[in-house]
């Protein structure tokens, strides 16, 4: 597909996704609580706006929450507090994929909806997941982009967030799986998968210590937003040789992109922010009101995005797929970067 055509298309699924009007009153009287990995992450931070204003103009009411650092203690110390206040659904993005079972199966106990997006707790955690994009569509994008990047050989190291992140790992396993089981990608050579927990500090010293031990590292992927800001800054920085790609926020990565030199970054992949956020408020509302219980096969309209169809998950549990990832470049990073 052109690229200006993506670009465009990327446009009009945004500005839908922010003007969607919801059935009025579906989420009247509700009380919903939206746990996030963390305070301070930008992506959350646009999500979790779409999401609240989502449901405030249903008629319902949001609490953000956010641990006070990126584990799964921290957010069962979250939990724990929401479990003993009146709401109707928690809305979680995992710190873990099985640490915040008993948790959450605590809160489910309790009459408590358990609705997930952006990074999934297990199945037996959870009663629906949004996910921002297919975890296989996600993975080969990624080592497809390594690939180009590198030109097809080379060494090559991950930049994660935390090591116990669902949605990350899962990602990654697609990316060795894909890598494993296709010839074309036999050349490459992935040398670490080093972690930053979503720190920007922290990512950028893992960023230089993969640089001090491979000096002939020619791609680090980083699929975490505060990882590949930071990674793109301090490779951009030294003019280092080595380049960047992953999943990052147009905003963020603006002075980084370009496929000369001069950047660090020639692309980069992410997902309608937005868009994931009104889906997943409206996956929630549908949750409470008994429309879906997050079976296989079930359907829901989420307001002006459409109809969704529950899909099975990787992980033998269900998924609600918001899209395709989309990628940002120099021909369209300066228009994307206005948006999010």
């Amino acid at each position: 597909m052109n690229k200006k055509l993506v670009s465009a298309i990327l446009c009009g699924t945004m500005v839908l996704a922010a003007a969607a009007p919801a059935m009025a009153g579906s989420a009247d009287g509700m009380k919903i609580a939206l746990v996030g990995k963390s305070a301070g992450n930008a992506f959350f931070e646009i999500a979790a706006g779409a999401f609240e204003e989502t449901v405030t103009a249903e008629g319902g009411e949001v609490q953000k929450s956010y641990p006070e650092t990126a584990t799964a203690d921290a957010q069962i110390k979250v939990l724990d507090n929401l479990i003993s206040q009146d709401f109707d659904a928690i809305c979680i993005s995992a710190n873990d994929v099985n640490a915040l079972q008993a948790k959450l199966e605590e809160a489910m106990d309790a009459g408590i909806m358990v609705s997930a997006f952006d990074s999934a707790p297990n199945p037996d955690s959870r009663q629906v997941f949004v996910n921002q994009a297919g975890t296989v569509a996600v993975g080969q994008a990624l080592i497809d982009a390594v690939y180009d990047i590198a030109g097809g050989e080379g060494q090559w190291a991950v930049l994660s967030a935390t090591s116990q992140a669902a949605n990350q790992n899962a990602w990654i396993d697609a990316m060795k799986t894909i890598m494993e089981g296709d010839e074309k990608y036999s050349k490459l050579e992935l040398v670490e998968v080093a972690y930053g927990d979503d720190e920007p500090q922290k990512s950028t010293d893992q960023t230089q210590a993969l640089l001090d031990k491979y000096p002939d590292l020619k791609v680090i992927c980083a699929p975490t937003t505060v990882g590949i800001a930071a990674a793109a800054k301090l490779l951009q920085d030294n003019g280092s040789a080595c380049k960047l790609t992953g999943l990052g926020l147009p905003s963020e990565m603006v002075e980084y992109t370009g496929a000369d030199d001069a950047h660090s970054c020639p692309y980069f992949y992410l997902w309608d922010m937005v868009g994931l956020g009104n889906l997943s408020a409206y996956a929630t509302i549908a949750l409470v009101n008994g429309d879906i219980t997050g079976a296989l096969d079930e359907t829901f309209t989420a307001g002006d995005l459409g109809d969704y169809t529950i899909t099975e998950a990787d992980d033998g549990g269900t998924e609600i797929v918001l899209g395709l990832p989309l990628q940002f470049n120099e021909e369209n990073i300066e228009e994307m970067a206005k948006l999010y």
